[in-house]
């Protein structure tokens, strides 16, 4: 993983970057800082590319890399899968060779319509004096830009300065490319598009509708007119309705228990196919890279992976899986994190401390289960829940509970002080409560056990994608129980398309702040495409009660795995697990603008 900025200057003076911006870059990428500075001809831009890099695998390549033609590229991403890679070879180095023999546009589109994986990359193609930037087709790495003064600057994070912050996030609709020639000639910014789109469906309008509300002020964008575009990792979506039949007699007619309800929706092929297609996409991501003299040799008390655990089914069945792909030896770490509001008269009781009573024996068990006994939230409980469940599956691995207990001075301290900027520009109240939250997840430093701990593994799987793609969240339920199942199948079509902007981007900045990455086995792309593949009423029925319909064929997927009571828990948004929304105003919307994300 890597923190990227590039600052481009069409008037080719030299500038400065902003130091609070460069520190954050150095929190995501705590391995290597290089910077490579480029003067267009006769002066007319000046370029800086500035790379901070988290080493995941493969040979240390530091960043920007530069080949011997004086292209550059900064890489952000994961090859998980479509281009080779040796397991000694390094991402950036593979994709910079790769692009460096690309002479045309449509070859360089090529490259990376064929890679499966999280990318966000900036590349100068030297002889041409194009900049090319972008992110992969479902968003999952941060890109973010702002134009002022005759100043483009692209980067991975941003800093909020004032509320007339002018960055916004680059939309994951195609890849953009500047003639730099022409920008510094005219000293304004046009920014050319090569969109994503289904093969032989090139949703231009769509495209152009998403740009309009992105694009920094005084730039404009065209759609490239020669019509060359990225063609979709995943199959579009099967929007097929199922031929009328008579109506059934409901759930709560039948008599059956929710256990003989799953039994009778068993469809076997299909689940082995989500749990074949699924395993495969967290080894992909768990695998260890190959152990070289140089490194640190491997310890048998450090995990390299950790889950954001609730005990809830996307996190249980990723931490079943990753079970099977990490070797035996080592840990896998369960993040679990709890937020504590503190009242008023408990703040009282904790000023005065009461005189111990010396001749009674202390008890620190007891001591200890007091102090924590306010972080039981929902999400502490069925994490717990998760963990007997994890241990009776197999006893052996060393299933490591975290215990992340979060007061209101610490939310509030972290929040002005860090978490505001990680999650600017977005600045809605679920903005700020799962921003919070997964910061907190993703830094690992709590208990374990009654000892304090802090999670020393890179790489964090993350169980987004779930829901958007199997009818998970409560507004799926509605939509389907006031306009059918037609509506449903609209409202599940659109959550992909928008989860780049509401989910990945702030997600991805706010674990990378911790020097880890993020990673979406959900997401993989055979995943997606195997699921889009299915009608969805053979994905999920809407029809049948919480905890069974939404998230049906994983729920099925969760039996045939083992998993007991988590396979039938209702879906719970971390804001609600975690008690985080409770600890401000109650009266707030999500949608709301969060004044609190504002630094002061």
């Amino acid at each position: 993983m890597c923190g990227i900025f590039c600052l481009l200057s069409l008037s080719g003076a030299r500038c400065e970057r902003d130091k609070t911006i460069f520190k954050s870059l150095q929190r995501r990428g705590p391995d290597s800082s290089r910077d490579v500075a480029v003067m267009g001809p006769n002066s007319s831009y000046w370029c800086l590319f500035s790379a901070h890099l988290l080493h995941m695998r493969g040979l240390f390549t530091p960043q920007p890399v530069q080949d011997d033609a004086g292209n550059i590229l900064m890489w952000n991403g994961e090859i998980f899968g479509g281009l080779p890679v040796m397991p000694e070879e390094n991402d950036t180095d593979v994709t910079c060779r790769r692009l460096s023999t690309c002479k045309t546009p449509s070859e360089i589109l090529s490259v990376l319509m064929a890679i499966q994986g999280p990318w966000g990359l900036v590349y100068y193609q030297r002889a041409e004096d194009f900049l090319w930037f972008g992110r992969d087709f479902f968003g999952r790495r941060s890109l973010l830009w702002k134009f002022e003064a005759e100043i483009l600057t692209l980067t991975s994070v941003a800093a909020q300065v004032s509320d007339e912050s002018n960055w916004k996030e680059i939309p994951a609709v195609g890849v953009f490319r500047v003639d730099l020639k022409e920008a510094a000639r005219s000293g304004s910014m046009s920014f050319e598009v090569f969109p994503w789109t289904y093969t032989g469906s090139c949703q231009t309008s769509l495209c152009i509708q998403n740009l309009q509300e992105s694009v920094p002020s005084g730039c404009s964008v065209v759609i490239n007119q020669a019509g060359l575009v990225l063609n979709s990792p995943v199959c579009p979506l099967n929007v097929s309705l199922p031929n009328p039949v008579k109506r059934t007699e409901t759930w709560s007619d039948s008599g059956l228990s929710v256990e003989d309800l799953l039994r009778s929706r068993e469809k076997p092929v299909e689940v082995d196919r989500l749990i074949d297609v699924l395993s495969e996409a967290v080894k992909r991501r768990v695998q260890p890279r190959p152990y070289r003299p140089e490194d640190n040799p491997p310890s048998n008390d450090s995990a390299d992976v950790a889950v954001l655990f609730s005990g809830g089914i996307d996190s249980m069945i990723l931490a079943v899986l990753a079970d099977r792909h990490i070797p035996a030896h080592q840990p896998i770490d369960l993040l679990n994190v709890a937020f504590r509001l503190q009242e008023p008269e408990q703040q009282k009781k904790t000023t005065e401390k009461p005189e111990k009573d010396k001749n009674k024996p202390s008890d620190s068990k007891t001591d200890w289960a007091q102090t924590f006994k306010h972080f039981n939230v929902p999400d502490r409980l069925t994490g717990r829940a998760g963990l007997k469940e994890l241990q009776e599956l197999n006893p052996e691995r060393r299933w490591r509970f975290v215990e992340i207990n979060v007061t209101q001075e610490e939310l509030q301290t972290m929040r002005q002080e860090r978490i505001c900027h990680l999650v600017h520009p977005l600045e809605t109240v679920l903005d700020d409560s799962i921003g919070c939250a997964v910061w907190f997840a993703a830094r690992g430093a709590g208990v374990q056990g009654q000892k304090p701990f802090s999670s020393s593994a890179k790489v964090i799987l993350t169980g987004i994608g779930a829901d958007e793609q199997l009818a998970g969240y409560s507004r799926h339920r509605v939509r389907f129980n006031t306009s059918g199942l037609e509506a449903l199948i609209q409202e599940l079509d659109m959550e992909l398309g928008r989860i780049s902007s509401r989910n990945l981007g702030r997600d991805d900045r706010v674990i990378g702040d911790h020097g880890k990455e993020a990673r979406f086995p959900y997401l993989d792309e055979e995943v997606v495409s195997f699921l889009n593949s299915l009608p969805v009423w053979e994905k999920t029925d809407l029809s049948l009660p919480r905890g069974v319909g939404e998230k049906l064929l994983l729920r099925l997927a969760a039996r045939r795995l083992g998993l007991g009571q988590s396979a039938v828990l209702p879906k719970r948004a971390i804001q609600f697990g975690s008690r985080i929304a409770k600890m401000e105003d109650r009266r707030e919307k999500a949608s709301d603008r969060c004044t609190r994300l504002h630094a002061d």
